[in-house]
């Protein structure tokens, strides 16, 4: 999987923006990165100060472009631009200068103005702070209202081919409504797309299609419909158990006449307490590598990582961030 988007990148390379350019695991896989040709990393952080965490970790990160926050040439051009995008809480010059002197903000109006394709930060960075400053700054894509997110799970399958999955949202949204879980669902397929799957969405529950009662099936139920018009192409039913959904025995028993049913491969969780239980379920029970969170409805690839990633992660979400752009 990771071979064809790294062909396809190789055909278009993208600048990603790390927005902690002195972490040693950034510095590994920017190192990498390099040595492969088909991505420039940005590093943000003072050149001394990143040289010398590459030098004393032992990566040759040349060729790739520092920038420092509070020595640039163009943060007057960004502070005017921060200033125009938060006029409505009446942000000052010198509070947009302050914040954006933060990597976080500095690297997302990197995006914004086009001087990065993608971001990727989280090594040191919350969850919360990395969304927040592309709530801000990048904004959700038009007819969109949240961002959402989703993982893509990957196991080798008895023909060598890989197994993969997407599932969503299992990191950003607690309790979606029905309407914002039909936007997840069509973002998680098109994400899904990238990664070579053909999406089949079913909306999961612990009833199959009326077998169970309650509010949180009618919910499943009436996503799963609003998803058919919202993108009337795309295979979708619900609400399915998850038996339902994967396995054709126990589809043909309950639901044979589904399209979806016994052949899902993208998954919609009724909640987060759902979706990442299921999706780490699926990577220490099931054996799947799971790659994400990958965040969706935003204008721009900005992605999260874990504060516990390794240097390997690092390089993945690199390479899957910057094949969304």
């Amino acid at each position: 999987m990771f071979q064809q988007l790294i062909e396809m990148l190789r055909k278009d390379p993208k600048r990603i923006v790390f927005t902690e350019g002195t972490d040693p695991r950034i510095l590994e896989a920017a190192s990498r990165l390099l040595a492969g040709t088909f991505l420039k990393p940005i590093l943000i952080g003072n050149p001394d100060e990143v040289q010398k965490a590459a030098e004393d970790a032992g990566y040759n990160i040349r060729g790739a472009e520092i920038v420092d926050p509070a020595n640039n040439a163009y943060m007057d051009e960004m502070v005017e631009l921060f200033c125009e995008l938060r006029k409505s809480k009446g942000m000052t010059p010198e509070e947009a200068r302050r914040t954006l002197l933060q990597g976080n903000y500095f690297g997302t109006m990197m995006v914004k103005m086009g001087k990065a394709d993608a971001l990727l930060g989280g090594a040191t960075y919350s969850t919360a702070d990395t969304v927040r400053p592309a709530l801000q700054i990048i904004k959700t894509k038009p007819g969109h209202t949240i961002v959402s997110s989703c993982f893509i799970l990957v196991r080798p399958s008895a023909t060598g081919e890989n197994e993969v999955l997407a599932m969503g949202d299992c990191a950003i949204n607690i309790k979606p409504t029905a309407e914002e879980l039909s936007e997840i669902a069509v973002e998680v397929a098109e994400c899904g797309r990238i990664f070579g799957i053909d999406p089949k969405v079913a909306f999961l529950s612990y009833s199959t299609l009326g077998s169970g009662k309650g509010e949180d099936v009618e919910k499943m139920r009436r996503a799963m419909e609003l998803t058919r018009d919202r993108a009337p192409g795309l295979p979708v039913d619900g609400e399915l158990q998850f038996d339902a959904a994967v396995s054709p025995r126990v589809a043909q028993t309950k639901c044979k006449d589904s399209p979806v049913a016994g052949h899902a491969n993208t998954f919609i969780f009724p909640d987060i307490n759902a979706g990442n239980i299921g999706y780490k379920i699926a990577q220490r029970l099931g054996k799947f590598d799971a790659y994400g969170p990958i965040l969706l409805g935003l204008n721009a690839p900005i992605n999260d990582l874990s504060r516990g990633c390794n240097a390997l992660e690092v390089y993945s979400m690199a390479i899957i961030t910057a094949a969304l752009a």
